[in-house]
């Protein structure tokens, strides 16, 4: 169904089954997936590409352009997977030149007030609590966590199956598989319940938590950590994924235990 008293561009094209309520406002240059909703009083600017059967909420705004004065016009776009929620008045700005687009991945939960910025990359099944705001260039893995009224700084790493405290200012990169918490932020320990909760085994759990600790507790530098990870514990996907992100790492990341 989609509303008399909507504003739809006839370039802008529309996928099979799509609600669009009143007072919405749909540009040209504009993709919406089959069966997805558009609430009242969202406005999806030129570049938006909306998956299928995502739910987007009252006062929202997709696709506008950046906040960044290096801006001159370039053509970008702001995508957002299939299955995603947008709750009232996010907001997900497109791309600039450096990246050409910003990314929400599949089945993720962005929730009320939250500023997703210029060239941000969103895994899959992350959600992101209320109030948050996401500089940009960050990237987000899949399955991350990030609670209400965080703000991560441009250019921020966050790994795989991280959460994020609720408040938390985030101005180092974040490795995969842990919690953090506190100011300035830290280590609060891996994200068991988490990893649980998505199949991962008792026995990996246990190897991860051998990994941090070898990283932040029985070393006392990040470098002679990794080298003791890498003698002590056996090669595997996980071990490899933590090095790599704390290698590939350009801003550093977070502080272990105090």
């Amino acid at each position: 169904m989609i509303s008399k008293q909507a504003n739809i561009h006839p370039n802008a094209k529309i996928g099979k089954d799509v609600v669009i309520e009143s007072f919405s406002t749909i540009y040209e240059d504009v993709e919406i997936g089959d069966g997805t909703v558009i609430g009242p009083n969202v406005t999806i600017y030129p570049g938006a590409r909306i998956g299928k059967n995502c739910q987007i909420y009252p006062g929202a705004v997709i696709s506008a352009i950046p906040q960044d004065l290096k801006f001159r016009g370039e053509y970008t776009t702001a995508e957002i997977g299939d299955n995603t929620v947008i709750r009232e008045c996010v907001t997900i700005h497109r791309g600039t030149e450096d990246r050409k687009k910003t990314v929400v991945g599949k089945n993720c939960l962005i929730m009320c007030y939250v500023h997703v910025a210029h060239d941000c990359i969103i895994g899959n099944n992350v959600i992101i609590a209320n109030y948050a705001g996401i500089a940009g260039h960050c990237n987000i893995a899949d399955w991350v966590i990030i609670e209400g009224m965080c703000g991560l700084q441009q250019f921020i790493n966050i790994g795989e199956h991280s959460f994020i405290a609720g408040m938390s200012q985030v101005r180092k990169d974040v490795p995969p598989f842990i919690r953090v918490a506190r100011e300035p932020l830290t280590f609060a320990g891996i994200n068991a319940i988490g990893l649980r909760r998505r199949g991962m085994t008792d026995e990996k759990v246990k190897l991860i938590e051998d990994i941090y600790r070898n990283l932040f507790v029985l070393n006392d530098s990040i470098s002679s950590g990794i080298k003791t990870i890498e003698k002590e514990i056996p090669d595997c996907e996980e071990r490899r994924k933590v090095i790599d992100f704390i290698r590939q790492s350009e801003k550093g990341i977070i502080k272990g235990p105090i």
